[in-house]
C-alpha cells in the first residue's frame, strides 16, 4: 500500500503549480475544470512517484493563521544530501519565500529546513 496523493486548496493554481515545478520538480497534467462546479486542478507528479494535486475553487473559504494546528502539518521533499537542503533553502530564501526553520539537524535525526509555500502551507526540505 502507498499513499496515492496529497492534496492542497489554494486561491492561486497556477501561481501554486509554478512553485511546486519550479523548486520540486513536480510536472503538471493539463487543468482538469469543471465549468458547472468552478473546479480546477492539477496533478503535479514527481520523480520518486508521488503526486501533489492543486486544487481550486472559490466557494473553498480561507482557514489559515500564522499558527500551527491540529490537521496536516507540512509536505516533506527529499533532496538526496545536506548540501542540497543547504542549497535548495538559500534558493527559496533568495526567492524571496520565507524560511520557517534554517537547515539544522532534528532532535530525531533528520536534516532539514522548513519553507512556506505561496500559499504559507510548510514545506520540509529533507535529506
Amino acid at each position: 500500500m502507498h499513499i496515492e496523493h496529497i492534496a492542497i486548496w489554494t486561491r492561486d493554481l497556477e501561481r501554486l503549480k509554478a512553485f511546486y515545478e519550479t523548486y520540486f520538480g513536480g510536472e503538471a497534467n493539463d487543468k482538469y475544470a469543471n465549468a458547472a462546479k468552478q473546479f480546477e486542478s492539477y496533478f503535479l507528479a514527481f520523480a520518486s512517484g508521488a503526486r501533489l494535486e492543486l486544487m481550486q475553487m472559490p466557494a473553498i473559504p480561507e482557514s489559515r493563521d500564522e499558527s500551527q494546528s491540529t490537521g496536516y502539518a507540512h509536505l516533506a521533499f527529499s533532496v538526496g544530501s545536506e548540501a542540497q537542503v543547504d542549497a535548495l533553502t538559500a534558493r527559496l530564501q533568495g526567492a524571496g519565500y520565507q524560511v520557517a526553520s534554517a537547515p539544522r539537524r532534528t532532535g530525531d535525526g533528520y536534516y532539514e529546513s522548513c519553507v512556506l509555500d505561496p500559499d504559507g502551507n510548510r514545506v520540509e526540505i529533507t535529506v
